[in-house]
């Protein structure tokens, strides 16, 4: 599970909860029209946008976000540089019987094993990870269409509130609850926006990046395995995918 995730929409939802109870009348802030104008419109509109499914594939997109869980960039390299040296110092065989926990880069040593060459096994592999990319980019765009969904109908709201308002003047005790679900819809859709929807959005576009640089570490190690590379070059390869910090750490690591 995605710790930071968890943290963060807890502190968030908890921080506005507590604002809300500390006021001298909390049930002021529940409205049950202002949330069906604004969850209500927003589904409505993310289910015009978007294939059914589309819209229920996001669901297993968002769990990723708090469920997700990509390999160490770092100890992937040194998986792939123990692989390599085996692989050198018995052969491409041998690394039939490795146990592999990453899946990906099982299924790509598997494919240098079964001897297919080294320009389909990067078509294979590049093609998945295409594919990935698209998966999490649909899921993404979803989370950000219902961050700009919800406080557009927020408006509607406050619009549909102010013409009640409006039209019963005559009638002052009905200002007050028509006005609240004027300012009430405004409210609900800044917090699904900027709370839950985009949030999670870039959330899962970090975590895109993330599994598809590892993938592409695992492309450019098994190839450098298949080709015969020398470990320590196939290690110079894949350094260059860490970011300095990870690089100088690993170097000391090394070192000692």
């Amino acid at each position: 599970m995605d710790i930071s995730t968890v943290i963060g929409l807890v502190i968030g939802t908890a921080l506005v909860v507590v604002a809300i109870v500390i006021g001298d009348d909390p049930q002021i802030f529940l409205d049950s029209k202002s949330a069906l104008i604004v969850v209500g419109g927003t589904l409505g509109v993310t289910f015009v946008k978007n294939s059914l499914n589309r819209v229920f594939g996001t669901i297993a997109v968002v769990k990723n976000a708090f469920f997700g869980k990509v390999t160490p960039i770092d100890s992937l390299i040194e998986t792939i540089v123990e692989l390599s040296r085996k692989a050198r110092r018995e052969s491409l065989l041998s690394l039939e019987k490795v146990e592999i926990e990453d899946p990906f880069l099982a299924k790509a040593v598997r494919l240098a094993v079964d001897g297919m060459e080294p320009a389909a096994i990067r078509t294979v592999l590049e093609t998945e990870v295409s594919f990935l990319q698209q998966r999490h980019k649909i899921g993404a765009d979803i989370l950000d269409g219902m961050a700009s969904s919800a406080p557009a109908f927020g408006m509607v709201g406050t619009l549909i509130g102010l013409v009640q308002m409006l039209a019963s003047m005559e009638d002052p005790s009905t200002i007050g609850p028509s006005m609240a679900v004027a300012i009430l819809t405004t409210l609900y859709g800044a917090l699904i926006a900027n709370l839950f929807c985009q949030p999670l959005a870039e959330k899962l576009k970090n975590r895109s990046r993330e599994e598809v640089n590892t993938r592409l570490v695992v492309v450019q190690g098994v190839l450098s395995i298949v080709e015969g590379d020398h470990p320590a070059s196939v290690e110079q390869k894949l350094a260059a995918y860490l970011d300095p910090k990870m690089r100088k750490d690993a170097d000391q690591k090394k070192a000692a």
